[in-house]
């Protein structure tokens, strides 16, 4: 396999999406409510189209999973996920935290990762066995001792309920400041050494395979809530962290 190739096509998904993405950010836009009450614009249909029209000229045997129009050839060996606007309601907010998030799988675990934040053009790229790069900069996660000295990110603390709630909040007792609402681009910082932990739920294989390459490839974790590696049957729960170290002790507290 040619994984240079492969990420050098995941480049160009990214670019077509965000030449789509650009001339609708901060513009008066529709917006609707999927099903899930989730909102989803026109810049989030026509940016995913955009790229599985790619991939299905280039690469017609190759699954797709995205966010807007779903699985097809879910039983294929090469499956990208797509995310064409992590963070929609970043997005219709003018707050330029969305991102562009894709991934390809290989018999279901990311074996590479594409973070796109079109407004401000950074990009992160990451694939197995390759160090991850910021817009070509190569870039490393930052040590973190202990917990008492972490900054940890989560999109909204919306997304956790029950014991999820519960679990999250010891961990976020016990770090030294707690941040929401960067979506997909906390990944990203985890990534440059800016951020220590991010701490999720809910997700689906869209909203986290692409950022497993970029994290892994930087020195950091990424594992589900009981320490396991993430890949298309993860259950949503996600635990980054730039260190070990702090990521063994978050997880312990996730265990109570």
């Amino acid at each position: 396999m040619d994984l240079d190739a492969f990420l050098a096509f995941a480049l160009r998904l990214a670019d077509v999406a965000g030449e789509v993405i650009r001339p609708y950010f901060r513009k008066p836009l529709a917006v609707s409510d999927k099903a899930d009450l989730t909102p989803v614009t026109v810049a989030d249909r026509l940016a995913e189209e955009a790229m599985r029209a790619l991939i299905e000229g280039h690469f017609p045997d190759h699954g797709i999973l995205g966010e807007e129009f779903g699985r097809v050839r879910e039983d294929a060996e090469l499956i990208w996920t797509l995310d064409p606007i992590d963070g929609t309601k970043s997005f219709i907010s003018g707050v330029p935290l969305f991102g562009t998030l894709i991934a390809l799988t290989q018999r279901g675990r990311p074996i590479l990762g594409v973070i796109d934040q079109p407004i401000s053009r950074e990009r992160w790229a990451g694939a197995a066995g390759r160090p991850t790069t910021l817009n070509g900069a190569l870039i490393r996660c930052r040590p973190c001792l202990e917990l008492a000295a972490a900054t940890l990110f989560a999109t909204t603390p919306d997304m956790f309920k029950g014991e999820d709630a519960a679990a999250f909040a010891r961990v976020s007792a016990a770090v030294k400041l707690t941040r929401f609402g960067a979506d997909c681009y906390a990944y990203g910082l985890v990534a440059a050494g800016f951020v220590d932990i991010v701490l999720e739920a809910s997700l689906k294989p869209y909203d986290f395979c692409a950022m497993v390459p970029v994290v892994e490839g930087a020195g950091g974790v990424a594992t589900d809530w009981r320490g396991e590696s993430l890949d298309l049957t993860s259950d949503g729960r996600i635990l980054v962290a730039g260190d070990r170290r702090a990521h063994d002790t978050a997880l312990a507290l996730l265990g109570g």
